[in-house]
């Protein structure tokens, strides 16, 4: 139990705009949460996280997100299909996956809850609209949320987050 309340909560922040994610770490790192953000840059990058196909340089298997942070329109390979895929995985599907976009079409709202997305986000233009709903999503997600399997129950507060930045092989 007390290995629980030490362990940091892993957020896997899926986006292929490196300004919005340089934003996110920004304000992860101000939480006060006892949290590591890895980063993946696309949709590509995020299956293959998850799913195993890809190891870090030490080759050991990328840890289990115990949330995702997922944008929508990226090149290639979508939040949609990274979101069917990881909600049609018996391995993955109790992740909690927050879609955080700057679409404010309510076709793409209504498919992200269809498909099993547990929020739908809409980016704030402003850095301080961003701040804002990064720490909102920290205190709710990592403090008043019921945890999902395998989360701990309470995040240690620290003064700084650990954040992991893309790895060698990600494209800029």
């Amino acid at each position: 139990m007390a290995d629980d309340l030490e362990r940091q909560a892993r957020i896997l922040l899926v986006d292929d705009s490196m300004m919005d994610m340089e934003l996110a770490l920004e304000a992860f790192s101000g939480l006060g949460f006892a949290t590591t953000v890895d980063v993946a840059l696309g949709g590509r990058e995020a299956l293959d996280r998850l799913l195993g196909v890809t190891r870090q340089e030490d080759r050991t298997p990328f840890a289990t997100p115990d949330i995702i942070l997922l944008d929508l329109k990226m090149p290639g390979v979508d939040g949609f299909e990274v979101l069917r895929q990881v909600k049609g995985n018996p391995a993955l599907r109790q992740i909690p996956v927050i879609i955080l976009t700057s679409s404010r079409e309510e076709g793409d709202r209504a498919m992200s809850y269809d498909t099993g997305a547990n929020s739908y986000l809409v980016k704030p233009l402003s850095f301080d609209g961003f701040i804002d709903v990064i720490h909102q999503i920290g205190d709710y997600w990592l403090i008043l949320n019921v945890r999902p399997p395998g989360m701990p129950a309470r995040c240690r507060p620290e003064t700084d987050a650990g954040v992991r930045q893309p790895h060698a092989g990600s494209p800029a």
